[in-house]
């Protein structure tokens, strides 16, 4: 199962570039490896696993960019357990489905989650009032002992929440849910979120 893969060389890398660490051969950055794999090992996914989904953002990223400037930069994407769900608005429902053919192209992805819409972005206030929203939640999900925030995904799109991830059980999720759905500005939560089940992450 996806879940099971054992870290690879290249998936090391990708989590560590993602998170903004070099692999030289320096002793600070292998503190700098030690704490990002160290609060990857606090999710429920896993160093490995966290490292397959980083290795998934960095080919969606160079996919859009070599096929479409405006798909890279209008699309959001959150990858959690090869999930990819995608988030933006663009200009045609061409773009759309070209955006969804191309997620399916990276290695490692599972499913595609199509949360695309069609229109008009909400320009810069809007985009700014989207990253409000988003800040918030993680704030108010970081300070809630009742949840592991570190196990959701989060993105805003003109007050539309979605979430991605693994909940500890129902109540955590409803906890999250009721976070989401009072936060100003907020118009739709959508959840992907899924229960955690114990067969999940055996090895």
């Amino acid at each position: 199962m996806f879940w099971n893969r054992p870290l690879t060389i290249f998936t090391a890398v990708a989590f560590a570039f993602l998170t903004g660490v070099s692999l030289s051969g320096c002793t600070g950055t292998f503190v700098g490896v030690g704490a990002a794999a160290g609060t990857a090992a606090m999710e429920e996914r896993g160093i490995a696993l966290a490292a397959d989904d980083t290795a998934i953002r960095l080919r969606l990223n160079a996919l859009y960019a070599e096929d479409d400037e405006r798909l890279w930069r209008k699309i959001g994407f959150q990858v959690y357990l090869g999930r990819v769900l995608l988030t933006g608005v663009l200009d045609t429902s061409e773009m759309r489905a070209r955006a969804v053919r191309l997620a399916w192209r990276a290695e490692g992805v599972v499913e595609v989650i199509n949360e695309i819409e069609l229109g008009d972005s909400n320009g810069l206030k809007g985009y700014g009032r989207d990253k409000w929203i988003i800040a918030q939640l993680k704030s108010r999900l970081l300070f809630d002992k009742q949840v592991s925030s570190i196990n959701y995904s989060i993105d805003a799109v003109r007050g539309k929440v979605f979430l991605i991830g693994i909940a500890q059980n129902t109540q955590e999720l409803d906890r999250v849910l009721n976070h989401a759905r009072s936060i100003n500005y907020v118009r739709k939560v959508v959840s992907y979120v899924r229960i955690k089940r114990v067969t999940d992450f055996k090895s």
